[in-house]
């Protein structure tokens, strides 16, 4: 291979780098997690992710260098979402990729699944199914805004704070399926044990709305 072909497969292996430093914090992809569910303020994203605005800030910085997230103006505000939805399908096959190949990760995914009762991944087109015949009721626990940039198709927004004083809109004799943001999400798993302790059936789906998506099943998006 001659100096100038050497240099040309450099400076492109070089360029895909900028992808894997960008992504290099957990903060960061925590960040991309969190605007899978939809575009937020940044004091939003923040809040979220447990980190100052000063902190998030820096990080959306690398990752929009890196053209994984954009912004928009919305007054004042600077509101921040991802470039693409390939951007939400690369950060599933990451996360994916690591609960194949880190017994650890594995092992902290099984203990959420001792508790919240988990549907197993070959359950998404039952459950589909299941959900159009009204044979389950399917629960998104997420805050209301995220519910409405994308959610699973039949499922009723329940925000997890709400959850207590709206039981009555529950049936009794239907299970309940909770699910959030993800496999590293716990608000499925709080609402599945709390409806238990209530006396519903409540089973946790591990799935989010980019885990749903990545496996080619439809989103339904609310009409602004």
């Amino acid at each position: 291979m001659g100096t100038t072909e050497r240099q040309v497969k450099d400076a492109l292996y070089a360029q895909v780098t900028r992808i894997g430093k960008a992504v290099c914090s957990p903060k960061r992809l925590e960040l991309i997690e969190l605007l899978c569910q939809g575009e937020k303020p940044v004091e939003r994203l923040a809040a979220e992710a447990g980190i100052s605005m000063k902190l998030a800030s820096a990080h959306l910085k690398e990752l929009r260098q890196a053209h994984l997230v954009e912004t928009r103006r919305e007054g004042k505000n600077v509101i921040y979402r991802l470039t693409s939805e390939a951007v939400a399908d690369f950060w599933v096959a990451m996360r994916t990729l690591a609960e194949d190949r880190l017994l650890e990760l594995r092992g902290a995914l099984a203990k959420l699944a001792e508790h919240a009762h988990e549907l197993t991944p070959m359950d998404r087109e039952q459950l589909l199914a299941h959900a159009e015949q009204g044979e389950v009721v399917v629960l998104d626990v997420r805050p209301g805004s995220e519910y409405a940039a994308g959610h699973l198709p039949y499922a009723h927004s329940m925000p997890l704070e709400e959850l207590q004083q709206r039981l009555a809109e529950l049936p009794r004799d239907k299970p309940v399926v909770a699910y959030c943001r993800g496999p590293f999400c716990l608000m499925a798993v709080e609402a599945a044990e709390f409806l238990r302790q209530q006396g519903f059936q409540a089973i946790r789906l591990e799935d989010g709305v980019a885990e749903w998506r990545a496996h080619g099943l439809p989103v339904v998006t609310e009409s602004p």
